[in-house]
């Protein structure tokens, strides 16, 4: 395949791949989508957010159209960092394609979704013109991957300050477990990640008299944690989970006693439950751990979030029509996996997540076949024809 015969979907990704944008950076990545959205009519704007202990970040906001329905893909254009790069077997930010394959980092997380459902757009309004009876929008973010405080949240706080209605919004991450219709996400667990601290008294390991170790009441806590059962799911969703992600004292030496241990964990919730109602469940867990000698705290990160379920069926049943009519496969619709920049958006309009399949994302070697990307485009077109008829 040479760049001569590459279709638009492709020769987008192929370009945004190597646009080095790994959190927070920008990486030209949402300068290259606002020459080619500019060059086909859209109004772009370029909103940067800033807040305390966290980077600055660089937005994205298109829009095209006038009176109707107003419809809206997002995503976002900042990637992880590409890990071991003498691992890859092509350069992470290179954009190569090898036996139709396109290879580099963000190719299925989610620089390829942007890519398909631009070229859908583009395609979409070069056959229909600028008069197509809605508006049609592109909210993208550099800060997914990062805290997700300067990003998709005050982006769309923005874009609602500056008279901006939305009425439904397609996300475009890999949503696809095995192959390219297997599942819209309508629906995501909630998140919420808790630091718990035991802080004791520093001093020799042969004189523990004269010291407190945090660590036994640490591993004790982190046990309840552990063991804790919060449901067994329901019809809507899988059954909650809580993981412990990290135990850490900071201590290099084999002779001393930590002052301070610290253990972090994350729990994936379904509706059962709000933020608040499981904060207190997990208090309660720990507080139930009698005979502690340290003390302990629990803190709660800034960035939780809610499970939400979509019920528009004119969105689905749009997308189900067109994700069938191009694979041949009714999706399933899911509310598995971990959570993403839908969270804020359900708050602005109804909401659903379709994407490439995504095996490789955050992988070594992340790839996605080229045919994917002009299917999934094809998706998207067949879906705007549908909603905007």
């Amino acid at each position: 395949m040479t760049a001569s015969t590459l279709s638009p979907a492709v020769e987008l990704a192929r370009d945004l791949l190597r646009c080095p944008s790994v959190t927070p950076a920008e990486g030209g990545a949402l300068a290259l989508l606002q020459q080619r959205l500019e060059a086909a009519g859209f109004t772009v704007e370029r909103p940067v957010f800033s807040d305390r202990d966290t980077p600055d970040v660089e937005n994205l906001f298109a829009t095209i159209g006038t009176e109707g329905p107003h419809f809206v893909f997002a995503g976002h254009t900042d990637v992880v960092p590409a890990g071991d790069v003498a691992a890859w077997s092509h350069e992470p930010f290179g954009g190569t394609i090898a036996d139709g394959i396109l290879y580099g980092r963000g190719a299925v997380d989610m620089k390829g979704g942007i890519a398909s459902f631009a070229a859908a757009a583009l395609a979409f309004l070069k056959e229909r013109g600028a008069d197509f009876g809605g508006r049609i929008s592109f909210l993208i973010t550099g800060d997914e991957e990062g805290p997700a405080v300067n990003g998709t949240v005050k982006l769309l706080k923005w874009a609602e300050e500056a008279g901006h209605r939305f009425d439904a919004c397609i996300v475009g991450e890999p949503t696809n477990p095995d192959r390219l219709g297997d599942a819209i996400k309508v629906g995501r667990r909630g998140s919420l990640t808790g630091t718990l601290t035991v802080t004791g008294v520093q001093g020799h390991v042969a004189y523990p008299h004269l010291a407190r170790n945090p660590l036994p009441d640490l591993v004790r806590l982190a046990e309840a944690l552990n063991t804790l059962e919060l449901d067994a799911g329901n019809e809507r969703f899988q059954p909650s989970n809580l993981e412990m992600t990290t135990i850490d004292v900071g201590n290099a030496a084999t002779n001393v006693i930590p002052r301070q241990a610290v253990a972090r964990f994350n729990i994936r919730f379904n509706d059962i439950w709000s933020i608040e109602t499981l904060r207190v469940r997990v208090r309660e867990a720990l507080e139930a751990v009698a005979g502690l000698t340290c003390d302990w705290t629990l803190e709660f990160s800034r960035d939780a979030s809610e499970s939400f379920l979509t019920n528009d069926a004119v969105l689905i049943d749009a997308l189900g029509k067109a994700v069938e009519a191009e694979t041949g496969r009714r999706p399933e619709l899911s509310t598995g996996g971990g959570t993403s920049d839908a969270r804020f958006i359900k708050n602005y309009c109804p909401v659903v997540e379709f994407g490439l399949v995504g095996q490789t994302m955050h992988k070594v070697d992340e790839q996605v076949p080229v045919a994917d990307l002009d299917r999934l485009a094809a998706i998207y077109r067949r879906f705007l024809e549908s909603y905007f008829p």
